[in-house]
């Protein structure tokens, strides 16, 4: 989850708008796993680029954000990965942007962790979806490796990083989807 830098989490720095649990009749179905951890966002006219659409950074920049609030919510913040000296680094991040989004639109995006060995490695899934028809726009997928933060190299995750992630990891989905790499199947 860390891309760098630490990022501030407050929500008037982005498009960022709140954590929402969907409720829309749009977004009841259709999630590819169940119970996303979400974040409401919407396109200001900063975000848009050149084809008058959403420019694909943003959804980069709202999976970082939309990452580090279910973390939050998982009870591991900045300072914890500070203080234990450990970072859940993305080794690989993948996207596939299928539909554009506009100035404006709201936009849900989920996340979940898909998978973890409870030792280096973990797998975080993301859906933007559109409010009003449901349609998802985007789907991305991140494989993180557990670092020292001081070092930089590889290290085994903590006891508290195993306590609360491992616990999140949600089952393969009913159906399963492309996955933003390509052919391989998310299960």
């Amino acid at each position: 989850m860390i891309s760098g830098k630490f990022p501030a989490m407050t929500a008037t720095s982005s498009s960022l708008l709140a954590s929402v649990s969907p409720s829309p009749d749009a977004l009841a179905t259709g999630w590819d796993y169940p119970s996303p951890h979400c974040l409401s966002v919407s396109p200001r006219p900063e975000d848009i680029d050149g084809l008058n659409h959403t420019n694909n950074a943003v959804y980069v920049r709202w999976c970082e954000q939309v990452g580090w609030s279910h973390s939050v919510a998982l009870g591991l913040d900045i300072e914890d990965y500070r203080r234990l000296d450990r970072a859940m680094a993305i080794r690989h991040g993948g996207y596939d942007y299928l539909l554009p989004s506009f100035e404006g639109e709201a936009l849900v995006l989920g996340t979940w962790l898909t998978g973890g060995d409870g030792r280096l490695a973990m797998e975080r899934r993301f859906q933007l979806r559109r409010v009003s028809d449901g349609q998802t726009l985007m789907r991305g997928r991140w494989e993180l490796v557990c670092i020292d933060i001081s070092a930089g190299r590889p290290r085994r995750m903590p006891p508290e990083f195993v306590a609360a992630y491992q616990a999140a990891v949600v089952g393969a989905p009913a159906d399963s989807r492309p996955s933003p790499s390509g052919g391989e199947q998310l299960a």
